[in-house]
This record gives C-alpha cells, sequence and structure tokens, in this order.
C-alpha cells in the first residue's frame, strides 16, 4: 500500500514577499488608515488571492477601467505599473494617486523613456498580457516589440536597427530569458543591453535557492496565485532540476497523493505570497507526519522601499 512518508521539509531562503510588494501593500494599508475606504486600485496590488482578498474585506476596490473610479476618489496603481495613457486618464480626472510601482519596474520605464528620446526602438522580453509587459510597452505609442520567445526574436520586424535596445519583464525565469537573449544578440548583435539586468533582484534570489533546494528533496512544493509570474516561474525552476514540483495558493491546495513515498519535502513561495500561507501549509505537512523543518541558508534581503510622499501616517490631513 502506497503511503505518505514524510520525514522533513526543507524551505528555500529566500522566499515569499519581496521588498516591491511589501511596498505596494503599505500603500493601500496606509492609503485605507489616512484617507477611509474605499480605496481604488487598478488592477490586483499584486497578483496573490489572499492579499487582495484581505485588502477587498477592508475597502479596497479593485478595477480594470477608471470609469468605474468616481470622482474625488483616491486610486492607487498596481505593483506592476501602468501605461502612460492611464497616468494621464487619472490625472485629467483629477483623482488623488498614489503609485505602487516596484521601483525595479519604474527603473525599467525610465530607460525606455531615456532611450526612446535618444531615437531607439526596443525589444521587450515578456509575456503578452501580464500587466507589467502591458504597462512597460505603454510608455510608448510605438517603436516597442513584444518578444515571447526565439521564434518571435527571428519574427521581429524593427523599423530600424541602428539604434535598437532590449528590456526584460522583471519576473521571467532567468534561464528563459537568457536563452532569449541569446537569440536577440544573434540577430542583432549592436542591441543595447540593460546596464543592470532588468530581471529583480527578488526574482533571481527566489530562482536560485529553489535551484539549491530541488536536488536535495523529492517534491517541491511552491506557494503562490497561479496569476502570480515568478511563482510560476519557481515551479518551472524546480522542474527543469528534475524535481516535481507542484504550485498552490494555500494549504487547502495540497494534494497528499504528490507526497506518496516522498520522505523530503521542499517548500517556497513567490515573490507575492504572504508568510501565514506559508505557515499554514507547514502545519499541513506536520499533520501528514513530517517531524524536521529546516531552513536552507540562503541570501538574506534588507532592500526596503519608501512610500510615495503624502502617506505618512503621523501626517495632518487637509
Amino acid at each position: 500500500m502506497n503511503a505518505i512518508e514524510i520525514t522533513e521539509v526543507l524551505l528555500a531562503e529566500p522566499r515569499g514577499f519581496c521588498a516591491g510588494v511589501d511596498r505596494a501593500i503599505d500603500i493601500v494599508d496606509h492609503a485605507l488608515e489616512l484617507f477611509g475606504k474605499p480605496i481604488y486600485v487598478r488592477h490586483e496590488i499584486v497578483h496573490n488571492t489572499h492579499v487582495v482578498d484581505d485588502l477587498r474585506s477592508r475597502g479596497a476596490i479593485f478595477i480594470e477601467d477608471l470609469n468605474d473610479v468616481p470622482e474625488g476618489a483616491t486610486l492607487v496603481f498596481s505593483a506592476h505599473g501602468v501605461p502612460k495613457s492611464v497616468e494621464r486618464e487619472a490625472e485629467r480626472r483629477g483623482f488623488r494617486v498614489f503609485d505602487a510601482t516596484c521601483p525595479l519596474v519604474t527603473k525599467v520605464h525610465v530607460e525606455v523613456a531615456k532611450l526612446h528620446k535618444e531615437g531607439y526602438e526596443f525589444l521587450m522580453i515578456g509575456h503578452k498580457g501580464h500587466p507589467e509587459v502591458e504597462g512597460t510597452m505603454g510608455q510608448l505609442s510605438d517603436g516597442i516589440h513584444l518578444v515571447q520567445d526565439v521564434d518571435d526574436v527571428n519574427k521581429v520586424k524593427p523599423k530600424q536597427i541602428q539604434l535598437l535596445a532590449v528590456v526584460t519583464q522583471t519576473t521571467l525565469s532567468m534561464d528563459d530569458a537568457a536563452q532569449i537573449m541569446k537569440a536577440i544578440k544573434t540577430r542583432f548583435p549592436q542591441i543595447r543591453e540593460p546596464k543592470q539586468q532588468d530581471i529583480c533582484y527578488a526574482t533571481q534570489n527566489r530562482q536560485d535557492a529553489v535551484k539549491l533546494l530541488s536536488p536535495q528533496v523529492d517534491v517541491v512544493i511552491v506557494v503562490g496565485s497561479p496569476s502570480s509570474s515568478n511563482s510560476n516561474r519557481l515551479r518551472d525552476v524546480a522542474q527543469l532540476q528534475g524535481t516535481n514540483s507542484y504550485m498552490i495558493d494555500n494549504a487547502s491546495e495540497l494534494k497528499e497523493e504528490w507526497l506518496v513515498g516522498k520522505q523530503r519535502v521542499g517548500l517556497t513561495a513567490g515573490a507575492s505570497a504572504p508568510d501565514i500561507l506559508v505557515q499554514e501549509v507547514i502545519a499541513k505537512l506536520r499533520q501528514l507526519g513530517a517531524v524536521t523543518i529546516k531552513n536552507l541558508d540562503g541570501v538574506k534581503e534588507t532592500i526596503k522601499f519608501p512610500l510615495p510622499k503624502g502617506l505618512k501616517l503621523d501626517q495632518s490631513i487637509s
């Protein structure tokens, strides 16, 4: 008879919230406390069901269309960033706006604006339909071309190649992005690369941690919502290491058949998944027989991004 034989759970380090996610959630928290509910948020503030449901229960209203925001309301842009057209429309309508765009995404936007003024066109490595990609590509009215894979690289037709630069969605798989970048440089040898890699430090650190974790365990569980790009990439990284991997939104989605015959379970979480969800999974694994819970060594993240002006809780509201 097949049985669950878990003896040990290994925790990837780092895992869970990054500085950009912390900041974005804090912005909505502080806006609710300072200005009262409702606070309108364009798109999910971060891609995590638990976080969004919690903020919704406290008065956040998540919208996609600014027509759904009433006059005089407070509006927060999500961590993924927004196109210039959305910024202009919000300004035209006179909303009180707080921008929760991750500063590392903003860095990409600034680079695009700067090089565009110098006459550059762009290739963007990313996933079609992802709000970060829509936000970055929406910094320009034209001259930025999405490439999702090597096949796209071979088909893309920029208007000119003398001034051509590449930017990247911040939450991609480093290995996948490197493969696409290699194809880009083969076709466009003179292309300008970012001074620093666009894939964010937190995405890199979590992927590196999974590469370290995967060979030491029989199965990897990733805590993250289906819409979370960086969480999906963590599952992919584990699979590429040859270790079965599954992604769950919360402990209730953990299936016991995944664990049959497995002694060591690896556990990690995407950058938008709160630690409470990880602790609930650990509790369930204990119920299933896990005795030892061990944190692996890894990078200690100390980065913290400041809140926008106007959101200090001790300020006076006029």
